[in-house]
């Protein structure tokens, strides 16, 4: 309980027991002294507030507001309960009470600067601008202090920026925030470097650039240095905003000769030189070329300039720097982009990444660095600059294996940088089957020689050989891809899981065995290991769909629930955090972070991740859910789930995944294309619209009852019964059109390299029917709900429809079922082999059980009493009712089907279960087809995938079983 030790409160000390119980999380201990002290003083507010708060943190949400609000309504002014209850709101996400509480604290404290400045960091979570700009204002009023006032300023350029009509940002807020700033800085009252960033901030959204030009350089500048080359940086920008080429080339000069390793100015430089060229700029006969001094305005200046760069670091006898050497590289791709000879005079791209090679070749950044330019070598020449580069590397004489190893990690790093480069050149992917097993088995050595020098590493750092063991395991991925022999895969898990034991920090170790794990069917592994890569903050966002994208289509549903729920607090914390780390940006005055806050805040709520695992989190509840024919309802409430509206920003969403977090050193041509990238984008989209019309469809049916029809809609109205509205159709039409939408991206064929993004469940979904079937079950409701007695006396054209469907949906599980058959794993012929497909096509048949569970007791709800009905109207007529049971006849006849389908799932999964469990893994012999000692690794890589299929096949067991239960009672 913070900051209760600064006011002199004679009641402190007997408050003092409940704070501490509460910070010690004792929060029943806290609710029982609250108690005894009340019974003694009935008025004391604060007790009241902490009591409430015990009972917050205890679950019991509706006493502790009703018992907040009670103080509330008293409108306290003594800081220990505004304190508590600030707190208490905060802790119910209820932010906007805390500014109702700090206005009636100001009525009645008028002059209090404590509280005013409570009232705008209250307003300032909710965001309320205009409120914001006004309590700055009376804060300022009240006590003229400069930060007060800039805070009003800075309320006026957040209304601008939130602002729908940007006419009016441009034309109202920000020249009235402009005259603000100017006021003082025409009293000469500006005092601190955030009031100078705020007014450059300002004059920057108004395009004001050379006034904002005129600031930066000026006498306000000088108070820029909180950042290094702040002015600098801001000069450049501007520039490049007013298109004064001449000015940017020589700032970007001069800077470089004061740093000349700082690479941003090499691409401001390169960047203004052929603007210059290309307006055909020439410098003035007489005078300076510019206010920021000589231009170097020609193709041999630069030549000249990057050279004397280079001359300066050659001449040091410490270790030179890198940026001259990959400015002259870069130099000659733009030259080389434009056609221009010129070129030519800077040397050879092989023989100058040779040069840097020597130079850096020891650092681990030489690979990232040359990688860029390796499209500067003609095809011909990947061979030979391969070859010259392994010349100079130092290695031992060939061992009895034929592999020369290095002596120190000097030597290792080199050689490990020209492994890397012949991948990235496509070497690697341009041997034959025994080229490529051969290059693992040398990887593998160089891997555990290159282990002795990391002994006496810590166990949170890295091997220096640990790069060899990936490279080896992506030759493994494309023997797998090109020959679809499936020991490539084990002996690839074998492989990382004997990195893991030696470097067990190593995350693309980590990431790369949660991809294979994950695409062989298991996910009981991937849980540890993703866990272990200890994700912080918006790492849950952009890798996070590592986790969830397998987690629920592997049948691990409690798993998956647990995972969706993790990133949810991620997302859910993130309003509240970005509140605080906007006031706290106030207070600081750190103004030009405030609309990064905004932006961050506003880019994870439209987070592609968050749509998903919200959607597939609700849709993971009503699976789990054991009993729904009487809950559903409470379910779809408690979820605040509105079948009626959808609250995705399908034209606004944010793909926030880091679809390169696995290194990756494939050449240009295999890796991830922007195309790809879109595509990708697109089938997500595709399948979120699927799950989330999915779910508001279960929710329809929790929320739809059985309206009248047209010819008895008065007389309902009548009796007080007003039909509610078909969004049973409507949602079942958009669904049947993205399904379409789904098809026909899917005939295009896209595929994406394995390190990239994996596809969706989109392609399983369509293949084995689940869709389809589920759409079939929701028609079927449909049909239903437009039901009534007098509808089933006249015609059986609607009996015979809906008693059709109900045989149609038989028909589509068992055929969904057939596509389950067979073993996940098996061994033949001393080989290993799984069938992942073939548990997501059981994932698959699980959830559209559920859904025509779901459908089967929204019927029954309505048929029930339609029969009892039917019956009476009979026995009043004396008519039999055999004519009109065809419905009712149908569904027993469907219930029993689900039953009988029940039971034979049950009896695959559990001969699947038996099957698994005596597989024995432990007398496989390995030693044919891999190195002795690597068997072990891969048998644990076995054992785990087992282990997962049985969690795997219990838990939809268990699922169905339940199920199964239900059905028994379901009767009309």
């Amino acid at each position: 309980m913070a900051a209760r030790g600064h006011v002199q409160d004679p009641n402190d000390r007997r408050l003092r027991p409940i704070y501490d119980y509460l910070d010690n999380g004792n929060n029943k201990m806290a609710i029982q002294q609250a108690d005894k002290l009340l019974k003694k003083h009935k008025d004391l507010h604060c007790a009241k507030v902490l009591k409430a708060i015990g009972l917050q943190r205890t679950g019991k949400q509706d006493e502790a507001f009703a018992l907040a609000q009670e103080v509330a309504t008293l409108e306290p002014t003594d800081d220990n309960s505004l304190q508590a209850l600030t707190i208490l709101y905060r802790e119910m996400h209820r932010p906007e009470l805390v500014t109702k509480l700090y206005e009636a604290a100001v009525r009645k404290v008028p002059s209090s600067e404590e509280y005013h400045s409570h009232l705008f960091m209250a307003y300032a979570r909710v965001g309320e601008y205009k409120k914001m700009q006004q309590a700055g204002m009376t804060l300022y009023k009240i006590v003229p202090k400069n930060p007060y006032y800039f805070w009003s300023v800075m309320s006026l350029v957040m209304q601008a920026i939130s602002a729908q009509d940007k006419k009016l940002s441009q034309t109202m807020f920000l020249p009235l925030a402009e005259r603000m700033v100017e006021k003082m800085v025409k009293e000469e009252k500006i005092e601190a470097e955030a009031e100078v960033q705020l007014y450059y901030m300002i004059l920057e959204r108004l395009g004001k650039y050379v006034e904002a030009l005129e600031v930066v350089r000026g006498q306000l500048g000088e108070k820029l240095t909180s950042e290094l080359q702040s002015r600098e940086n801001k000069c450049m920008s501007l520039y490049k905003q007013l298109e004064r080429w001449p000015e940017c080339n020589a700032l970007s000069c001069k800077l470089l000769l004061k740093n000349p390793d700082d690479w941003q100015f090499y691409m401001s430089y390169f960047d203004s030189l052929f603007h210059l060229i290309d307006q055909g700029w020439e410098p003035p006969s007489e005078g300076e070329h510019c206010s920021e001094g000589e231009v170097r305005s020609s193709v041999a200046q630069a030549i000249a300039f990057v050279e004397e760069r280079l001359a300066v670091e050659e001449a040091k006898e410490t270790r030179p720097l890198r940026g001259p050497f990959l400015a002259r590289l870069e130099l000659i791709r733009r030259l080389r982009a434009r056609g221009c000879p010129e070129e030519q005079e800077l040397g050879e791209p092989l023989e100058l990444m040779f040069q840097y090679f020597i130079k850096f070749g020891d650092k681990p950044c030489c690979i990232s660095d040359l990688k860029i330019y390796l499209d500067l070598l003609t095809t011909d020449h990947h061979v030979q600059f391969i070859n010259r580069l392994m010349e100079t590397v130092p290695l031992s004489e060939p061992q009895d294996d034929g592999v020369a190893l290095p002596g120190d990690t000097r030597a290792l790093q080199r050689h490990l940088c020209v492994a890397q480069l012949s991948r990235a050149l496509g070497l690697h992917h341009a041997l034959d089957t025994t080229g490529k097993l051969d290059l693992i088995r040398q990887l593998k050595s160089h891997y555990r020689h290159g282990l002795q020098f990391g002994k006496s590493c810590l166990k949170t750092e890295l091997q220096f050989s640990d790069m060899y063991c990936l490279l080896a395991s992506h030759v493994y991925i494309d023997l797998w891809a090109e020959t679809g022999d499936e020991t490539m895969l084990w002996q690839c898990l074998g492989l990382l899981e004997e990195g893991l034991s030696h470097s067990s920090s190593n995350a693309q170790f980590k990431l790369l065995l949660i991809l294979l794990f994950c695409r062989m069917g298991a996910f009981e592994p991937v849980v540890d290991l993703y866990s272990s890569l200890d994700a912080k903050h918006v790492q849950h966002d952009t890798i996070g769909f590592l986790l969830t994208r397998y987690a629920e289509s592997l049948g691990q549903f409690a798993a998956a629930s647990q995972s969706c729920n993790f990133s949810l607090r991620f997302f859910h914390s993130n309003q509240k955090d970005t509140s605080e780390y906007i006031i706290q940006a106030y207070k600081y005055g750190a103004f030009e972070k405030i609309p990064e806050f905004i932006a961050f805040r506003s880019r994870l709520n439209r987070s592609l991740h968050f749509a998903q695992v919200r959607t597939e989190r609700m849709l993971l509840d009503l699976f789990l859910e054991a009993d729904l024919s009487s809950s559903l309802e409470d379910n779809v409430k408690s979820m605040g789930l509105c079948p009626e509206e959808d609250d995705i920003p399908w034209t606004d969403m944010r793909d926030n995944r880091d679809l390169t977090v696995l290194t990756s050193w494939d050449p240009a041509d295999r890796q991830l294309s922007e195309e790809q990238r879109s595509f990708s984008l697109q089938e997500e989209l595709l399948w979120l619209k699927v799950r989330f019309l999915t779910l508001r469809l279960v929710g329809t049916l929790a929320v739809l009852s059985h309206p009248p029809t047209p010819r008895n809609a008065e007389k309902a109205a009548e009796n007080g019964v007003v039909a509610k509205p078909d969004i049973l159709r409507p949602l079942l039409d958009q669904l049947n059109t993205t399904l379409q939408n789904g098809a026909q991206f899917l005939e295009r064929g896209v595929q994406y390299p394995f390190l990239g993004p994996s596809p969706t469940r989109l392609a399983h979904a369509l293949a084995s029917g689940s869709c389809h079937c589920q759409v079939l079950a929701f028609q079927l409701a449909a049909y239903v709900q437009e039901l009534d007695a007098a509808a089933l006396e006249e015609t059986t054209e609607v009996q015979t429809q809906i008693s059709n469907s109900f045989k149609s949906l038989l028909i589509q599980l068992k055929e969904i079922l057939n596509k389950c058959k067979g073993d996940l794993l098996e061994v033949k012929e001393g080989q290993c082999k799984t069938q992942p497909t073939l548990l997501e096509n059981l994932v698959f048949f699980v959830e559209t059980v559920c859904v025509v569970h779901w459908v089967s007791c929204f019927c029954a709800g309505v048929l029930r009493p339609l029969k009892a009905s039917l019956q009476k109207r009979k026995k009043k007529k004396k008519e039999p009712i055999s004519a009109t049971m065809v419905v009712f006849s149908g569904f027993q006849e469907f219930t029993a089907g689900l039953q009988s389908l029940f039971s034979e799932v049950l009896d695959h999964i559990k001969g699947q279960e038996t099957s698994l469990t005596a597989l024995k893994l432990g007398e496989l012999t390995l030693e044919e087809v891999m190195p002795a000692g690597e068997e072990a690794f891969v048998k644990l890589a076995m054992d785990k995938l087992r282990s997962s299929y049985l969690r795997s096949l219990q838990e939809l067991g268990d699922l169905l079983k339940k199920r199964a239960d239900v059905l028994k009672s379901l009767k009309i």
